[in-house]
């Protein structure tokens, strides 16, 4: 049975103002629209609520026995639309987010904490997978929201970089790179390297632009993860090369980073969101958030 609520809701103002005329005003109905509703509500009930004459308005039997619910259902459905409104107006609610694993060491925790500050009431769900997995968990509605790698266009994803992550390499100490302001591509050929997964989409981004400029690199050990690789260059393993945001100097001791040359290869980290699909409160104030951090560096492009 569908619910009425706009006859439930003109049925409890006229009956407890006794009065058609006080219930119209206060409802911003005319009289014969407020007698529709109650007209209506009263065919679907199949009874009569009230009795109105000419001089007052009384409720039949049938009316004093349903008042007490149909009051609690008006005043619930209120408080519910309230409720909502009001969760809509501050940002209030909780939210899914898929980011690549790469990017929770530095970026993302400086994110997280400026948005438990400005939404305290707020909870967010994090999911940590691969760009192409944090790809398809936007498309199938798993997650609001995506932090990935820059891939190929998809028309049903909005896709705007928000900065460009250099490669850099990282070395223990002591080694003979410490102290180069940079270092040369070239360089490293015949360098104990530690290289993440060819399922990595850093990885892959590697290689292709590598392979583009005519460069090849072997790695002597393959891990899954950055985090590996950072332990294995903290225990003197040897060097990797992993996206410049995963590491900063002073994270760990006996770890420097340094920047890679000839070329700066650079891969881009991007914010996901499905096209033409509304975000929650809690979602949108995330995403203006990330937006606001990003935009004074000039590098927001929007990709469909």
């Amino acid at each position: 049975m569908k619910i009425d609520f706009d006859g439930l809701q003109a049925f409890v103002c006229v009956a407890e103002l006794s009065s058609f005329v006080k219930a119209s005003e206060q409802l911003h109905l005319t009289q014969t629209a407020l007698t529709r509703r109650i007209q209506k509500l009263e065919s679907l009930l199949e009874i009569r609520l009230l009795d109105r004459t000419t001089r007052r308005v009384e409720l039949t039997a049938a009316g004093k026995d349903f008042l007490p619910q149909a009051r609690s259902l008006v005043m619930d459905a209120t408080r519910a639309i309230e409720r909502v409104r009001d969760k809509a107006q501050q940002g209030l609610g909780h939210f899914t987010l898929a980011c690549v694993p790469s990017l929770t060491t530095h970026v993302l925790p400086q994110l997280i904490r400026q948005y438990a500050t400005a939404c305290p009431g707020n909870s967010l769900r994090l999911h940590d997978a691969s760009s192409h997995d944090v790809r398809a968990a936007v498309l199938n509605g798993q997650a609001e929201l995506g932090i990935a790698i820059n891939g190929e266009p998809h028309p049903d994803l909005e896709e705007i970089v928000l900065f460009e992550d250099p490669l850099t390499l990282l070395c223990p100490t002591p080694h003979p790179f410490q102290d180069k302001a940079s270092v040369q591509w070239t360089d490293i050929r015949h360098v104990d390297l530690i290289v993440v997964s060819s399922f990595m989409a850093t990885r892959v981004f590697l290689d292709y632009q590598l392979a583009k400029r005519g460069i090849r690199l072997s790695g002597h050990y393959e891990v899954q993860h950055h985090a590996t690789a950072i332990n294995l260059v903290a225990a003197g393993v040897g060097c990797a090369i992993l996206p410049s945001s995963t590491f900063e100097n002073g994270d760990r001791p006996h770890v420097v980073k340094i920047p890679l040359i000839g070329p700066v290869v650079k891969r881009k980290v991007t914010l996901l969101r499905k096209t033409q699909h509304s975000l929650s409160p809690a979602a949108q104030n995330f995403y203006e958030l990330v937006l606001g951090n990003f935009r004074a560096n000039k590098l927001l492009r929007k990709k469909k």
